[in-house]
């Protein structure tokens, strides 16, 4: 459940995606969308992160709690904590975007849930930021940890396959949206032809990884 707001003009504007503000079904009040919220949230997110991790890991060396960081904050895990939020049902946004699958594409509930938190950090501060992730974000780092998915999911899943005897995993990029400055890639990656994940990133890089995470949860099931 989000917290309450002082100034809900600011959670509508976290919920607000771009093809809501020409589209007046939406429902927006907002004159802007979340990318500014969601540019200031992404940096209030890798402080806070950075601060629970140091105090938590005091023995842990920069490079260890770097994977640590990058794993709990990535677009899967930000995707899953809008899941459990259903900011996806919250969000405002064009019937044509809807339609495409937008309340369900990881990328953007990635992306608002950080504008949310950045939201959260101009409406009432930086204690209830890290309030919000102590309940929400935080305690998937046990899963993380345990599953040692803060390694390099790339290299990770190209053990597993390897060990099974299978053929080296193929990534192919399968759509490319967005202006050049705000691109969004969708990569799919197949074992043997078939196809095992999908990842959204803002380069081909992190969308490959997205996509292996998401191979290594498969692999985790079966």
């Amino acid at each position: 459940m989000l917290p309450s707001f002082k100034n809900e003009a600011l959670l509508t504007t976290a919920l607000s995606h771009r093809s809501s503000l020409n589209e007046s079904s939406s429902g927006t009040t907002s004159s802007e969308s979340y990318e500014r919220l969601e540019f200031l949230g992404d940096a209030v997110l890798e402080l806070a992160t950075t601060e629970f991790l140091f105090e938590e890991h005091p023995t842990e060396p920069e490079g260890v709690l770097t994977s640590y960081r990058s794993a709990l904050v990535k677009t899967t895990t930000l995707a899953n904590v809008s899941r459990e939020l259903k900011l996806g049902e919250k969000m405002y946004m064009s019937k044509g975007e809807e339609a495409t699958g937008g309340r369900e594409n990881d990328g953007l509930l990635a992306d608002v849930c950080e504008s949310v938190i950045g939201a959260i950090y101009l409406d009432q501060g930086f204690d209830a930021v890290k309030k919000f992730l102590h309940k929400y974000l935080f305690p998937k780092f046990a899963e993380i940890k345990e599953k040692k998915l803060y390694k390099d999911s790339k290299s990770l899943l190209q053990e597993i396959v390897q060990a099974k005897g299978l053929l080296t995993p193929d990534y192919e990029v399968i759509s490319e949206e967005g202006p050049d400055h705000n691109k969004v890639f969708t990569v799919q990656v197949l074992v043997d032809k078939k196809v095992m994940g999908e990842g959204t990133g803002k380069t081909k890089q992190l969308a490959q990884q997205e996509a292996a995470f998401q191979a290594l949860e498969d692999f985790d099931k079966s």
